[in-house]
């Protein structure tokens, strides 16, 4: 059923071409996400939403029978004319499954948000302060680097991990007080509310691709993510060359 849902808001989103402009009809422009199973729309960044979802035009999705979830109110200032629902979701920012690249050497850092990192946490986690932060940011950023972990030299109860002083260190030396382009994915936030996203240096580089390559992360691949097989090839690559933390291995 979840798939004759679907086709039935593809379908009620045709309709809405045809008599745009009707009086009393929602908005039409304003993007929401459904999933596959449910009764809801929903913002982007959800924390309801799974990965696996739709954009579909809010008129549409009323239409279908879809109702606004009570968590992220996807359709707050559409009623009155206000700015679409997804617009900072979609237009200010750079997602790299929106774009559909299939290696993170694809991304166009002039579209990415700008910032500097201004404080350093360990070899995945940084601090960044935002140029122009859009609707829904902070001017300041606690940023968890997508699909990397790097070892543990902060967490209260794991201690200080083998490699974990040198990973700290590379992205202590590679970031801190550089100026940083930031591109998201899928989801906008973990649990904790940091910012998930790819980090990008001024020469191009994606650090978080860098870390894994170079031999001071894993990739992380609890969550999917748009570059989960690139990055896998590339901690493969790092354990058969014995780089970085790979180096003692057998």
């Amino acid at each position: 059923m979840p798939a004759l849902r679907f086709t039935l808001i593809c379908l009620a989103a045709a309709l809405l071409c045809c008599t745009a402009g009707s009086a009393g009809t929602v908005p039409s422009g304003v993007s929401v996400y459904v999933g596959k199973s449910g009764r809801k729309y929903h913002r982007f960044e959800c924390r309801t939403l799974q990965n696996n979802k739709y954009r579909i035009d809010l008129a549409a999705a009323e239409s279908a029978g879809y109702r606004p979830c009570l968590i992220c109110k996807p359709a707050d200032g559409a009623a009155q004319g206000g700015a679409p629902a997804s617009k900072t979701q979609d237009g200010a920012l750079y997602r790299v499954n929106v774009e559909n690249l299939t290696s993170y050497r694809q991304a166009a850092l002039q579209k990415m948000l700008h910032g500097k990192v201004t404080r350093h946490i360990d070899g995945d986690t940084v601090h960044v302060t935002l140029e122009n932060p859009p609707s829904g940011f902070s001017k300041i950023e606690k940023i968890r680097m997508i699909g990397v972990d790097t070892p543990e030299t902060v967490h209260p109860n794991s201690g200080v991990e083998y490699f974990g002083l040198e990973s700290s260190a590379f992205t202590k030396n590679a970031l801190l007080g550089k100026p940083v382009y930031i591109a998201l994915d899928w989801d906008t936030r973990d649990r904790y509310g940091r910012l998930l996203a790819y980090i990008y240096t001024a020469d191009g580089k994606c650090h978080n691709a860098e870390l894994i390559s170079q031999g001071y992360a894993h990739a992380y691949t609890r969550f999917p993510f748009q570059f989960l097989q690139e990055f896998i090839a590339l901690e493969q690559q790092a354990r058969s060359a014995k780089t970085g933390l790979w180096a003692s291995t057998s």
